[in-house]
């Protein structure tokens, strides 16, 4: 009997468990931290044999196959040894991938995946699809391959998981955009963090698909210096493209085998130009798989965005509240940003993953009369902004900032939670985070 070794007993840990059991595995689950009740009554019901706030080397050391949770670094002593041992590290995409015929839709990106793995996952359903959406949102992908049969798998993937693969294959592949984020994790070097977003079409043959962002330039270059075997489908705010798509005459074209549909813009559900982009990449997959015009448009139309990102909270004394606690680098911090309107007081702050704000002065500058910043470590917010904006303030608890703000906040002013940042400062997940604003919000 093989033996399947799990490290990390959350969400991702657990599926792989009940799939790996399922395909007649010896399996073992060791977690450093605490294991979440939820999860240990999972572990306990199915027999399953665990371990937490260790990791036992004797029991770990024997795997056949080792499951890694994204949370990981490769760098740890425990990971090493097992890679010198050969033992395969991998990750729950890699695993699940290979008990499943489903055709799969992946999307990675350094900004813009959750909406848009969640607007095909919607554009498909609303065409009668039978279709499961996983990875690193909702339920782990390999308990749904253990439990469901879908035809459709839509992964919204984190490079974390794509340093994990070998053989996952999706056949329709997009990356959003590519900008500078978790270099903690990839040595400080931008070039190292691209291949692994990379790596999701590094299996793809030319029966397959790579939707990419064709004005972003880090994603051109890369595909200049390592072509890929798929099929390259751009999309463009900036320029006409042949196939893939672009705006013409304010129409969003899409071109894909010799056909091309239009789509007016005016009735979108999602605001800004990355939500534009956004629904450009959907949309452009969706008509890949031929899903029928008139289910695309309804779709882009009445979708509902994701929580967290750019959220409409409450409107008090005039002054409009925004969750926008997703925003966990620069780079949507600055898409946030740009789509405010009014003078806006801004939340900012948490674990620096290594940021570089100067990409933010001029949008600072036109819009934020006052900064609140939330997080253990604010110096370098301080120091980037503290001669552009006249009022900082500094805070270290959520009710804390949201009072602050709300003194601050005159009629007509936007108060933004955007934090630019990871949240393991102050909370549990940008989710926790994003909860507190609100519920901060509600108390005022």
């Amino acid at each position: 009997m093989k033996r399947l070794v799990i490290l990390g007993g959350g969400e991702s840990g657990i599926g792989t468990a009940l799939l790996g059991q399922k395909k007649g595995y010896d399996v073992f689950v060791s977690d450093k931290g605490k294991i979440k009740e939820k999860y240990k009554k999972v572990l306990k019901h199915f027999k399953i044999d665990w371990e937490e706030e260790k990791h036992t080397e004797a029991k770990i050391l024997n795997a056949n196959v080792v499951m890694k949770s994204p949370g990981i670094p490769d760098k740890v002593a425990l990971v090493q040894k097992l890679i010198e041992l050969n033992i395969p590290v991998i990750s729950e995409i890699e695993f699940a991938s290979k008990y499943t015929n489903a055709i799969i839709i992946g999307i990675t990106g350094s900004n813009g995946k959750t909406t848009t793995t969640m607007l095909v996952n919607h554009i498909l359903k609303e065409d009668g699809i039978n279709v499961g959406m996983a990875g690193n949102i909702g339920d782990s992908y390999a308990k749904m391959v253990a439990e469901s049969n879908f035809d459709y798998y839509v992964l919204e993937i984190s490079s974390f998981q794509l340093d994990g693969i070998l053989d996952f294959k999706p056949h329709i592949a997009i990356i959003t955009n590519i900008t500078p984020d978790h270099l903690d994790r990839y040595n400080y070097n931008f070039d190292n963090y691209k291949a692994s977003k990379f790596k999701i079409a590094q299996n793809q043959t030319k029966e397959d698909f790579l939707i990419y962002d064709a004005d972003d330039d880090a994603l051109v270059d890369w595909l200049k210096r390592h072509p890929v075997k798929s099929k390259l489908i751009p999309f463009s705010i900036k320029n006409e493209v042949e196939e893939g798509v672009c705006l013409k005459d304010g129409k969003i074209n899409i071109t894909t085998q010799n056909n091309t549909i239009q789509m007016m813009t005016n009735n979108l559900a999602l605001e800004g130009k990355h939500n534009l982009k956004n629904t450009m990449a959907a949309t452009a997959a969706a008509k890949l798989i031929k899903i029928r015009k008139a289910t695309i448009r309804a779709s882009i139309e009445n979708f509902q965005g994701a929580p967290h990102r750019l959220e409409s909270v409450l409107k008090i004394a005039h002054v409009q509240y925004v969750n926008d606690s997703k925003a966990t680098n620069v780079n949507a911090t600055y898409y946030a940003l740009e789509s405010m309107k009014a003078p806006t007081v801004w939340i900012v702050g948490g674990v620096d993953k290594g940021n570089d704000y100067k990409s933010l002065m001029p949008l600072v500058r036109e819009k934020v009369k006052a900064i609140v910043c939330l997080g253990i470590d604010n110096s370098k917010i301080i120091e980037a902004f503290g001669n552009v904006v006249d009022l900082i303030v500094e805070t270290c608890a959520m009710d804390e900032a949201v009072k602050v703000a709300y003194k601050i906040g005159k009629r007509g002013d936007t108060v933004l939670l955007s934090p630019a940042c990871a949240s393991f400062d102050l909370f549990d997940d940008y989710e926790d985070r994003g909860n507190q604003f609100k519920t901060a919000v509600k108390k005022l």
